[in-house]
């Protein structure tokens, strides 16, 4: 007999909470592993200077595709209160607007992006070979942008639809897609830096389009189905603010690592930008982890405090960090020895790469002890439709203490302060998040039964 479907309304034990959440953190972790696979055969089969240039311009496509993020997580959360105080209606509608609102304005970045790309490139530092392969890479990412937007937004309503099963297994689609694509037109056919762009507009035709086709069917047992819907202007400006700390995140992930990849450019050169896009890869891999959990959890969080049910947001919330505190020790420790065997696989062909990835990556890995309790905390105030203090977490964690360490640490430490960077930001984001979960639990009241 199979296990009894779980569904928003339950209360959340240990078991119940994992088994729910376990889809999403699969899903996160299996995107990251085919974007490990993109990363993989550029640097095996087209090289160092090909795989810099990569890593140099997808915090680009990055950067524009924000507002999926945005939409998706400021969306559900609004979706889900909305079917916590049981309007199923007006939950479709908002669905099926926040989906259209971010599929017109992404499309318009997308062509913006397309006549900038080059100026854009050169501005970042690229020229000669590493400039040509950014271009060719960009544009092609540039026309995926719309895809690659919903496929971020599915990845959060999925979890409010009570279908993140359905969400893993259309990332597994994706992501199968992308890596035998990778495989064939990066290692076999030899298409270069395009064979990987195209590649992966592929798997995110998978993993964005074929999804709208699974919610316009409304004999599915989803809780969420698209509809005709109208302009709700106050909505949808509530959901970006919401969604407001996720735009942050994002935004200034993408800027951040411009920052990153022009300071490891004056330091260490193409070594180090591509050091740096090792890092990246297998990072995702760890990160993955703390932002599966605050996704999947999201939507229960906002289920309830919809519903007013304080006694269950309590209980998630004290759950919550306790599973954070044990699996930011497990993934550090687990680390040290993955680091390794990593870099090898990536840039084993040079010596010189490999003893500056595998340094650097360590020192990178001791920000996995504190990151997970700031993804969370950020993630939660957005699922208690506190958009502004969630924005603020992320804005200092994300781009205000990282840009003043990556300035600041090299001049004390040399190119190991640009590693330290993030696990200074993410301690001093830290003090953060525990003065806003202290004093905002008089608003929400979660910290009490």
């Amino acid at each position: 007999m199979s296990k009894q479907r779980i569904q928003l309304s339950d209360h959340f034990t240990y078991s119940r909470l994992l088994r729910f959440v376990l889809p999403c953190i699969g899903t996160m972790l299996f995107t990251s592993i085919y974007g490990i696979v993109d990363g993989l055969c550029v640097s095996n089969f087209v090289g160092k200077t090909a795989f810099a240039a990569v890593n140099l311009i997808m915090p680009l496509p990055m950067l524009l595709g924000t507002i999926g993020f945005m939409l998706g997580t400021g969306g559900s959360a609004i979706v889900g209160i909305t079917l916590g105080e049981g309007d199923q209606k007006k939950a479709d509608r908002y669905f099926t607007l926040f989906l259209l609102a971010a599929l017109v304005s992404v499309s318009v970045l997308a062509v913006l992006g397309i006549v900038f790309l080059r100026p854009i490139a050169v501005l970042l530092g690229a020229k000669g070979e590493l400039l040509d392969y950014a271009v060719r890479y960009g544009r092609i990412l540039m026309v995926s942008l719309p895809t690659f937007a919903l496929q971020n937004m599915f990845q959060s309503f999925f979890v409010t639809a009570e279908k993140p099963h359905l969400g893993f297994w259309f990332t597994v689609g994706a992501g199968c897609t992308n890596m035998v694509l990778d495989v064939l037109m990066v290692g076999i056919w030899g298409w270069g830096v395009e064979g990987a762009a195209i590649a992966t507009f592929i798997s995110q035709l998978v993993g964005g389009v074929l999804p709208v086709f699974y919610f316009i069917d409304r004999s599915n047992s989803s809780r969420l189905h698209l509809c005709k819907t109208s302009f709700y202007s106050k909505v949808l400006r509530d959901a970006c603010i919401n969604g407001s700390s996720e735009l942050m995140t994002n935004l200034s992930m993408s800027l951040v690592n411009i920052l990153y990849n022009y300071q490891l450019l004056r330091l260490a050169g193409e070594n180090g930008v591509a050091a740096y896009g090792v890092i990246m890869y297998a990072a995702f891999l760890f990160v993955a982890v703390f932002v599966g959990y605050a996704v999947g959890s999201a939507p229960i969080v906002s289920f309830h405090y919809g519903a007013r049910n304080h006694a269950e947001v309590h209980n998630l919330y004290r759950k919550s960090l306790r599973l954070i505190a044990v699996v930011a020790v497990t993934l550090t420790l687990a680390s040290m020895f993955i680091i390794p065997c990593v870099a090898r696989i990536f840039v084993g062909y040079d010596a010189e790469l490999l003893a500056l990835t595998s340094r650097a990556f360590r020192l990178y890995a001791l920000s996995f002890l504190i990151m997970g309790f700031n993804v969370y905390a950020s993630s939660f105030f957005t699922a208690l439709g506190d958009g502004v203090t969630s924005a603020l977490i992320s804005f200092l964690r994300t781009l205000a203490f990282q840009v003043i360490a990556i300035l600041l640490l090299p001049l004390l430490l040399g190119i190991d302060g640009i590693w330290l960077a993030v696990t200074a930001a993410e301690l001093a984001a830290l003090a953060v998040s525990a003065a806003m979960l202290l004093t905002k639990d008089k608003m929400f009241h979660y910290r009490k039964a």
